[in-house]
């Protein structure tokens, strides 16, 4: 697919009033000649126009016009021109088309006029950066850089102003890191400023490299007068504040490394001095500066100076390599040193890296040394040095030592770390190859002979030998590695069941056939026989014997690349097969002959290998009776390869033919009700390619019918069957969805009426294909029967087949239907079976689309004597319009009854539990606002009052249910009920629970009461609504009632915070108007804080994790600074209850704390991944200090800190969000987990066994099998170069 580039967007100038007035006034056309007063109209008719498109070609037409001036002028009319142009294009936004308009009509002016116009542009230039405030930084430095875009009038007025321009990038480098000091807690704020600091570092860089004549002439220039040495000083000064102040993120920092050896290399020249110079920085040695001026010498002896950051010095490696030029000459002696210095510098820090961030840093920069080297190799190898061919050659000691990095990172699991190892091993061999003075065969080098036989001896599980393989193959050919090993194809192969190495095979095997065809080609013009027998025999033999699930990558990833490689082979494979008599003894579950076939014509029709053919199927290379065999073949695999031979196609175009169609029948019925999910899956999935198939091919042929005066009856016979088979299909489809339907059978028909309405539509228009025609009332009626089916999925694909069916069908428009399906929503949305609240939800969005609906809202809620005033949607409203009202109605009338219904049940929870549990109605509001489009609502201030209601009503929901889900033994509890007739007993349970609630069994045991006989109290029974029966509540009911209705509330909470604009003040003071306050969501905030920091029920504080997930990511993205802040406030103060926490707090210290791990969790994920991750730093900093242990916390009553951190550490392991910035402090939580059981608790020594067990999973990975391909998960080797500091010191570990 081809993706258009984004557009760039228009925008009209905006200048303040007082200086448009004085722009239009200097452009007084009085007294000047016809020329320039063409000129001066064109742009005072400029700036008097508000749309950008007619601004941009008046600009044009004003260049034109300053292009045609031919007589030299001297008039101040002129000059008044260019200045506006000039105040123009440095008012313009970045990234306008307006501003390279004006910069191409500032260049066309005539020769005479250049230094006007440079002279116009200086000054406004110079005013910006002189007058500029620290919010327009990030504009003036894209100003500057669009200057030295192409723009040679720019450039120019740069290389004259460079003195001021290197201030002011001083200035703003000198002022970002303040700014970012005070931005604590503000992460989205500090991302932007740490891109407007990294797009001021580039543009410093862009002005050295454009401006370096003019700079040498002013140094030289500028002997007695040493501001523009200080200022080159003072801005290498911000460049190595940034490179070694942590905050910054590694984009900044690495573009700071780069600045540095830039500025170095501008003020010294290309030479060995600074060669020196780095050298000097790397090795942190003073004295090796000395070939560098005065002025940088103070700078970069601050860098010497000191302990710094391991990290500098990777990042000087890098601007040693990528602003030091390594291909015009041979280094001299002092670059041979830089160049050998570097891996040796790196692979020193390679050992103490933890952040995956810093280890592909790491790895990039030495393949780019690697690349540097080859090219000095390249250039003229012969002047190079003895000891530098010597060191860069095979059998060096610095390429064991990069094999050895190579072999520890090649399983590494970043993608890009492998991808980086993989090239440092590739061009590896291109400097052994041309260090060699004497290039040798392969089999001849000793070098590569043994490496060759070292990969291949090492286990097939490692996946980063098969990437080395490949770059052998690569070099020296497949014929090398057959040699070696001649069962390598069948060995691979064999490999292919694995789903985490069959890609990595798959490619091998790829460059190995792919290589072997050129070299046999070149050898032999008789080569296919050689060829198939090396590569497709082996397939075959796996395709006939091997069970179908363990061939399932071959067929995705291998089969397809032989295939493209060699077309050819596939009349080899079916001549094979067809001559293979089938196997009927076979007890193995292979696939057989006619499977494989079947495979192989499968693959070879997706590729496009094998064309159709009017005649017979697919040039006639299976016959019929075989394809209707297969299709109903017992192993599902086959009967799938079966189905995607007839559906998959090359060209979405290709007309369907009736031998398909009828293929197609002759599949369906007996597989419409298959038990696999795969095969479920599958079967949809090629049955959506035939209809997409059938609706392309479909629109060709009526293009076709339309086009042509005298069509082929072949193409109209093609339509009419067209027609035929997809009534057919559409009316089979329907008929099995009766009532007691199987799920499978209705899982699949919905699933393909679904595509059917997709595709085609169920419209009633005869001159497509008539599909709603065929739909039935009773038909449509059988479909609504499916929303009531206990399965989420029918319900949700019946809901959505419903709004695609014609409504004559549905029948909605009736309006006692429609009441009474609205009845029956309203009735489910109060039962006490959860899954009939989802049947409601699904039943109101069906309604909400019909403009009566208010009406029948209306009508129920006289019924039931509601007051409650609805307005009806105006006349000839909108669909936008009718959704919106009927959204709001809908929401009115169940806030209304959850009102009412939760008044009864702060009177008796006992009653909700069994009569109408609140849970149902909160379920239907959320469902039914995630639907709305909040951010065009016309009603707001309805919206807004309802926003308030719902928030209201959560809370008292909480408030009623909080008492059983924040109770230490939830399970088993049945809370007082004000009006039970056994208050008295149920009293007693509640107090006999209640001591339990806090952590006082550090302390002491203690026994229960013995109950006696008349203290137990009855358990409840509740009278029918009709009173004629009772029936027991039981502890089950109540609880289930409470922490769904704890869900529901975090849920509609969450929504409420995620979807609802924000009232707030932005950043410049402007308030923006929202349906939800700072303070609405602050207080949902700390709602979130008591819930999961106090409930003891898991269901309830990991759902309301889930609404607290949404809450913060909302607050990250929020324009108000008070949100933004308030994850930092929170994670502050629960990390200080949390140490502060002993036997009487209200934290859960059983069930592993509870919900506050998600509380943090939560908190930690919101901070973006682009960030420094200070707050989780900052956390797991904290955490690991308070796990470990400690001489003051050797009692029972103390140790309750540590089994928090202890648990909220293991949280924060197992969550994937944080991905690779939780892999520096694996090491110390390994430490404190081995310490914790030393300890005498038995709570310390149970959390440190959970979060022991979590590290070895998250080091190692998931044993995912029982083959011996299972130990493909990492080594212990590469975990310990991964976090290479020693865990445990010898008196810890004895």
């Amino acid at each position: 697919m081809v993706v258009k580039k984004k557009a760039a967007k228009v925008e009209a100038v905006v200048l303040d009033e007082e200086k448009l007035n004085k722009l239009i006034a200097s452009l007084c056309i009085s007294g000047a000649d016809e020329e320039v007063r063409q000129i001066a109209q064109s742009l005072q008719s400029f700036l008097q126009l508000t749309d950008p498109v007619q601004q941009v070609q008046l600009i044009k037409k004003t260049g034109s016009q300053l292009e045609g001036l031919t007589e030299e002028r001297s008039d101040g009319i002129l000059d008044a021109c260019l200045h506006t142009l000039s105040v123009v294009y440095t008012t313009l936004q970045a990234k306008n088309p307006l501003r390279r308009a004006v910069a191409s009509a500032l260049g066309s002016v005539p020769v005479w006029l250049q230094d006007r116009a440079s002279n116009s542009l200086c000054g406004c230039l110079s005013d910006c950066m002189n007058s500029s405030s620290s919010d327009r930084y990030p504009q003036i430095i894209d100003i500057i850089a669009a200057c030295l875009d192409g723009f040679l009038l720019g450039e120019k007025c740069i290389n004259k102003l460079l003195p001021e321009v290197l201030k002011f990038l001083h200035k703003v480098l000198e002022d970002y890191p303040l700014q970012n000091r005070g931005l604590s807690g503000r992460h989205i704020a500090q991302a932007q400023l740490m891109q407007s600091c990294l797009n001021a570092v580039k543009t410093s860089m862009l002005v050295l490299q454009r401006s370096q004549e003019s700079l040498s002439s002013a140094l030289q220039a500028e002997r007695d007068d040493s501001r523009l040495e200080d200022t080159l000083c003072s801005l290498l000064g911000c460049y190595i504040h940034i490179l070694t102040d942590e905050e910054f993120i590694q984009s900044v920092q690495s573009t700071a490394g780069m600045a540095v050896v830039l500025l170095i290399r501008s003020v010294m020249g290309a030479g060995e001095g600074v060669a020196a110079v780095v050298c000097g920085l790397l090795l942190g040695s003073g004295p090796d500066l000395a070939s560098a001026p005065r002025f940088l010498r103070r700078s970069c002896e601050s860098l010497c100076s000191g302990v710094r950051p391991p990290a500098v010095s990777l990042f000087l490696c890098h601007g040693a390599l990528a602003m030091l030029s390594w291909k015009s000459a041979p280094p001299g002696p002092q670059g041979e040193k830089l160049l050998l210095l570097v891996p040796d510098t790196l692979l020193g820090l390679d050992v103490s890296v933890k952040e995956s961030s810093t280890a592909m840093v790491v790895a990039r920069v030495l393949t780019l040394w690697s690349a540097a080297a080859l090219d000095g190799l390249q250039g003229e190898p012969r002047l190079l040095s003895p000891g530098l061919q010597d060191s860069l050659s095979g059998r060096s000691d610095l390429q064991r030592r990069l094999l050895e990095h190579i072999y520890s990172h090649w399983e590494h699991p970043l993608d890009g770390v492998r991808h980086q190892t993989r090239s440092l091993f590739r061009n590896l061999l291109l400097l052994h190859q041309h260090a060699s003075p004497s290039p040798l065969p392969p089999h001849e080098d000793p070098y590569i002979s043994e490496l060759t036989h070292s990969l291949l001896g090492l286990e097939w599980h490692m996946r980063g030998k098969y990437g080395s393989l490949s770059c052998l193959v690569e070099l020296y050919g497949a014929k090398h590695l057959l040699d070696v090993d001649p069962q390598l194809p069948a060995r691979l192969l064999g490999l292919m069941g694995d789903q985490t190495l069959a890609p990595y095979a798959s490619d091998l095997l790829e460059r190995l056939f792919v290589s072997h065809k050129a070299q046999l080609a070149a050898e032999t013009e008789d080569w296919t026989e050689s060829w198939h027998q090396t590569w497709v025999s082996p397939l075959l033999h796996v395709l006939c014997g091997a069970r179908p699930e363990q061939t399932t990558f071959t067929l995705d990833y291998f089969l397809p690349k032989l295939l493209r490689c060699s077309p050819s082979c596939l009349t080899h494979m079916v001549q094979v097969l067809q001559d293979t008599p089938p196997c009927t003894t076979d007890s193995s579950g292979s696939r057989g002959p006619l499977g494989a076939l079947m495979t192989c014509l499968r693959a070879a029709r997706a590729q496009g290998v094998t064309p159709p053919s009017e005649q017979a199927l697919w040039g006639g290379l299976v016959p019929l009776r075989l394809l209707r065999s297969a299709l109903l073949h017992k192993h599902d695999q086959v009967r799938m390869d079966a189905l995607g031979l007839v559906c998959e196609s090359h060209r979405s175009t290709e007309v369907l033919t009736p031998h398909e169609m009828e293929l197609i029948r002759h599949f369906l019925p007996a597989n419409l009700n298959s038990q696999s999910p795969g095969v479920r899956q599958q079967t949809v999935s090629l049955l959506k390619k035939m209809l997409c198939r059938m609706k392309d091919s479909s629109q060709l042929l009526q293009k076709k019918l339309i086009q042509e005066a005298d069509p082929e009856q072949r193409v109209q016979n093609s339509l009419h069957q067209y027609k035929e088979f997809l009534r057919w299909l559409c009316e089979s489809l329907l008929d099995t969805l009766y009532p007691g339907a199987s799920f499978s059978k209705c899982l699949m028909s919905l699933h393909l009426l679904g595509l059917l309405g997709q595709f085609f539509t169920f419209s009633t228009d005869p001159d497509g294909f008539g599909l709603g025609e065929v739909v039935t009332p009773t038909q449509a009626q059988n479909v609504l029967y499916c929303v009531a089916s206990n399965f989420l999925e029918v319900k949700q694909l019946a809901s959505a087949l419903l709004r695609q069916l014609p409504p004559s069908a549905v029948g909605l428009q009736e309006v006692d239907r429609m009441r009474c399906v609205l009845q029956a929503a309203l009735d489910l949305s109060t039962s006490n079976k959860p899954f009939d609240s989802v049947t409601a939800a699904h039943l109101f969005h069906l309604l909400l689309h019909q403009p009566d609906l208010i009406e029948a809202l209306v009508s129920c809620s006289r019924e039931q004597e509601l007051p409650l005033q609805l307005a009806p949607p105006p006349a000839q409203a909108s669909e936008a319009v009718i959704l919106e009202l009927n959204t709001l109605a809908v929401v009115q009338f169940l806030l209304h009854r959850l009102q009412s219904e939760v008044s009864r049940a702060e009177l008796s929870l006992l009653q909700a539990a069994a009569s109408f549990p609140l849970y149902g109605r909160a379920h239907c509001i959320t469902a039914i606002l995630q639907h709305l489009n909040t951010q065009s609502l016309t009603q707001t201030q309805q919206w807004r009052s309802l926003a308030s209601q719902l928030i209201a009503v959560c809370y008292r929901m909480s408030d009623v249910v909080s008492p059983v889900v924040q109770s230490s033994s939830p399970e088993g509890l049945i809370p007082m009920d004000t009006e039970s007739e056994t208050s008295e007993g149920l009293q007693k349970i509640l107090q006999e629970i209640q001591p339990r609630d806090t952590n006082d069994f550090f302390n002491s045991a203690r026994e229960l009461e013995s109950s006696r006989p008349e203290d137990c109290a009855q358990r409840p029974t509740l009278k029918t609504a009709s009173g004629a029966e009772g029936y027991r509540v039981t502890a089950q009911m109540v609880l289930v009632c409470c922490w769904r209705s704890m869900k529901e509330v975090a849920m509609l909470l969450g929504q409420l915070c995620q979807s609802l604009p924000l009232q707030h003040a932005d950043g410049n003071d402007h308030a923006r108007h929202g349906l939800i306050t700072e303070e609405q969501v602050e207080g949902v905030g700390l709602y979130f804080r008591q819930q999961l920091l106090q409930s003891r029920h898991r269901g309830a504080f990991e759902l309301a994790y889930v609404g607290f997930v949404r809450l913060t990511d909302m607050l990250c993205r929020s324009g108000s600074r008070v949100l933004q802040q308030l994850p930092s406030r929170w994670l502050s103060e629960v990390l200080e209850e949390v140490k502060s926490s002993d036997p009487s707090s209200k934290l859960c210290a059983t069930r592993r704390s509870a919900g506050i791990p998600f509380y943090i969790q939560a908190l930690l994920s919101s901070e973006p991944k682009s960030s420094s991750c200070s707050l989780l730093k900052m956390t797991m900093k904290e955490l690991t200090a308070l796990a470990m242990p400690s001489a003051d916390r050797n009692t029972d009553s103390s140790t309750v800190p540590q089994v928090h951190a202890l648990n909220i550490l293991r949280a924060l392991y197992r969550d994937t969000r944080l991905g690779e910035n939780i892999i520096p402090f694996v090491s110390d939580g390994v430490q404190a987990a081995v310490l914790g059981f030393t300890s005498s608790v038995w709570a310390v020594r149970n959390s440190s066994t959970l979060l022991f067990s979590t590290l070895i999973t998250r080091i190692f990975g998931v044993k995912r099998g029982k083959d011996e391909h299972s130990k493909k998960n990492r080594s212990v080797k590469t975990q310990i170069q991964k976090s290479p500091q020693p865990v445990l010191t010898t008196r810890e570990a004895t």
